[in-house]
Formats: C-alpha cells, sequence, structure tokens
C-alpha cells in the first residue's frame, strides 16, 4: 500500500511540473505571437513608405523625362501601366 501512495504522489508531482512547463511555454508562445505581429505590422509599415517612395521617385522621373533615357521611359510606362490596371481592378470590385 506504500508503494501505491507514493507511486501516486511521483505522478501527482510529475505532473504538476508539466502543468507549470505548460504554462511557462504558453506565456512564451503569447509573448512570440505578439513578437510576430509587432514584426508584421512593422513589415507593413516599412513596405507603404517604400512604395510611397517609389512613386515620388517615379514622380521626379517624369517631371525629368528629358533626362530619361528610352529603356527608363519605357520602364516607367510599364510601372504606370500597371498602376492603372490595379485602379481599374479596384474600380471593378466597387462595381460588383
Amino acid at each position: 500500500m506504500i508503494d501505491l501512495s507514493e507511486q501516486i504522489k511521483n505522478i501527482q508531482n510529475k505532473l504538476q511540473l508539466l502543468l507549470k512547463q505548460q504554462a511557462v511555454l504558453q506565456k512564451e508562445n503569447q509573448r512570440l505571437k505578439n513578437d510576430l505581429q509587432e514584426a508584421v505590422f512593422d513589415n507593413m509599415k516599412k513596405t507603404e513608405a517604400l512604395h510611397t517612395i517609389q512613386q515620388q521617385v517615379d514622380v521626379l522621373k517624369m517631371g525629368s523625362s528629358t533626362l530619361l533615357s528610352d529603356a527608363e521611359k519605357n520602364t516607367l510606362n510599364k510601372r504606370i501601366d500597371g498602376y492603372l490596371k490595379e485602379i481599374d481592378q479596384c474600380l471593378a470590385l466597387l462595381n460588383t
């Protein structure tokens, strides 16, 4: 009977240890999720900033189009066409 009682105590101790480890892992998991969410948000902000800067560069290039080579003009025209296609798609989605 004593052995059975000791085994039950050992199992209870191990169970308590596992519960403590689970709590620690849950806290770490939550912290990592928060860190990931912050990183994703920062990445989105930086992507938007990059996109804005790229648009500003395009506007500056258009303003000084006499300084652009033919290849640069073609690239700029393709980018503008891409923007127009995106706008058309957005308008089409809004109309549905």
